[in-house]
């Protein structure tokens, strides 16, 4: 029961900082906004069997994309941190360390870039992106920024 919620706490904590300081980062101009709709409409599209689309134009709205993409995000994100948290209970043991779950946070980059973009039509690392190199930057630093969250949460948990 800790485990899970120590990963429950380091996951949501990862993507609130992610979220937030990428929000605030994003108004600047430096950074591509996350696009919590087209996330939805991604994941809207998985529950229908539809797992890749070769132009981001082919991912039509759909009712409640906005739910579907806050769920499929914060899901990611606990995924990922419990993949981290379970991980390192089983092959390192003791508490996580804060400098690993911001290593880890920075290497989750690898799935955005070559699952999510390429899965959304955006091609590898996003260079098919309307932003190109701005969302591989935007890909690194949220990441960097999930780090930081989960870094938070395993030194509170």
């Amino acid at each position: 029961m800790e485990l899970l919620l120590r990963g429950i706490v380091v996951g949501v904590l990862g993507t609130v900082v992610m979220d937030v300081l990428n929000h605030l980062v994003a108004r600047t101009g430096l950074l591509a906004k996350i696009e919590v709709r087209l996330i939805g409409r991604m994941a809207a599209g998985w529950t229908r069997g539809r797992f890749r689309y070769n132009h981001p134009s082919e991912m039509r709205q759909v009712p409640n994309e906005l739910v579907y993409g806050v769920a499929a995000h914060y899901g990611i994100g606990l995924g990922l941190a419990f993949i981290f948290v379970l991980g390192w209970e089983l092959l390192v043991g003791g508490p996580a360390s804060p400098f690993w779950a911001l290593v880890y946070g920075i290497a989750t980059t690898v799935a955005s870039l070559f699952f999510v973009y390429p899965c959304m039509g955006f091609g590898v690392m996003g260079l098919r992106s309307p932003d190109s190199l701005k969302s591989f930057f935007s890909s690194l630093a949220n990441h960097f920024y999930f780090g930081i969250g989960m870094a938070a949460g395993v030194a509170l948990v």
